[in-house]
């Protein structure tokens, strides 16, 4: 019996199919899905799961080792620049030998052995679909169709390295604050818990009344000091409730409207999204696959639910005959500027280019907004600290200032 091969098409209305289809190759599996007016955009051996590496029977945790993000786009890039003067497969070995890490070598070289076996590199590529998702593969597939694998892979590459870029701008804008707001808070837990105590109980004798705010202080510190254990329980039961209740699709869809309405964190949230859309698909528009392919692969990437059921229903309007800008306008969650240069690519034929400068625009506009905000935060968080630090101060200092006015009397 020939070999299954679990597939990844298109059909001619832009829906997504996936299935199995019996043939002797990867090629006879793509002949048979064009009898069936099936565009392939991947095509996989069926493995035996009880044999898949990486997993162990009744697991419900996927360890098969995978590439990392900069992994990948090192990978990428290497490959990029070894096609234009080596065959494939050799290109793979050599980049196999160079990998430092015994998982990516074993990945490349998979991928590798694939080529060799006669498939196509998408083919090859969709052996480790965890290291190459359907967007990167598709773009691959394209290139090798129309004899433009360099140019492809070259793009890829240039948006792998732009994610990467934007990834650590956003790791870099939110490491310092919040460092910083750990820092304050264990400072001020351990003023609270270890030293007011201790000052305490230096007025336990006087015989007076001690002041408000010091009453305050030492029943907060006394709560802290008793209960700090349950405190850290309600914490982390209110985290994992949080996290059990976003499991649920319809929580989560409205979750994440809620984000996107945030005052700042919604529209840095909004604009990024944006940003990576407009890029993503900047690049399949060039790389000339249809619209409704790229939004239909892009759609997976974007973390945001609100925003990715939005362009799930811009693939149901597309489809029906309407336009990029105009699904862009009625989903309310994309920003105008977007929405104005999708309408003038559309009107000018150049959409592609259009998307890219949209998504510069927001990557600069993402830069100078989290500049702005961090201006402003850090500060902030560095002035709250010390207003807490100095109401315990206050607190302290002001029995003191009392008994020394009493004996002066």
């Amino acid at each position: 019996m020939p070999p299954d091969f679990a597939y990844l098409a298109v059909d001619p209305k832009g829906r997504e199919k996936r299935g199995k289809v019996q043939a002797g190759t990867a090629d006879d599996a793509r002949a048979r899905l064009a009898t069936r007016k099936l565009q392939a955009v991947s095509v996989t051996p069926v493995a035996n799961d009880a044999n898949a590496p990486g997993r162990k029977a009744g697991s419900l945790i996927d360890r098969t080792p995978r590439l990392s993000a900069k992994q990948r786009t090192l990978f990428t890039r290497q490959l990029t620049t070894l096609i234009k003067v080596s065959p494939v497969e050799e290109a793979l070995r050599t980049i196999a030998r160079q990998s430092e890490k015994d998982h990516a070598k074993a990945i490349v070289t998979k991928v590798a052995d694939g080529v060799v076996e006669g498939r196509r590199l998408a083919d090859a590529m969709a052996l480790e679909p965890k290291s190459f998702d359907p967007l990167y593969r598709a773009m691959v597939a394209s290139g090798e169709r129309s004899g433009t694998l360099p140019q492809q892979l070259e793009r890829v590459a240039n948006l792998l390295e732009r994610q990467a870029a934007m990834r650590g701008k956003l790791v870099s804008a939110l490491a310092y604050p919040a460092v910083l707001t750990i820092v304050a808070i264990g400072v001020v837990a351990a003023l609270m818990i270890a030293v007011v105590p201790k000052v305490v109980e230096q007025f336990q004798d006087v015989g007076q009344q001690l002041p408000l705010l010091t009453r305050v202080v030492i029943a907060i510190s006394e709560f802290l000091a008793a209960w700090w254990w349950l405190l850290a329980i309600v914490i982390a039961a209110a985290i994992g409730g949080l996290i059990a209740a976003l499991r649920n699709e319809g929580r989560r869809l409205a979750f994440d409207r809620w984000l996107l309405r945030l005052p700042l964190f919604g529209r840095l949230l909004r604009d990024l999204n944006a940003a990576r859309i407009a890029r993503t698909l900047a690049t399949m528009v060039d790389a000339r696959l249809p619209l409704v392919d790229g939004l239909q692969l892009t759609a997976p990437t974007v973390k945001n639910r609100a925003q990715r059921a939005a362009i799930q229903q811009m693939v149901t309007e597309i489809r029906g005959g309407g336009s990029l800008s105009g699904a862009l306008r009625r989903s309310g969650l994309f920003p105008p500027l977007l929405v104005h240069l999708a309408a003038s690519g559309e009107s000018a034929g150049q959409l592609g280019e259009m998307l890219g400068q949209a998504a510069d625009y927001l990557e600069r506009e993402f830069d100078t907004f989290t500049s702005s905000v961090l201006s402003l935060l850090e500060p902030a968080i560095i002035i709250i600290m010390g207003a807490v630090v100095a109401t315990i101060v206050l607190a302290i200092l002001m029995p003191i200032l009392q008994l020394q006015s009493l004996i002066g009397a």
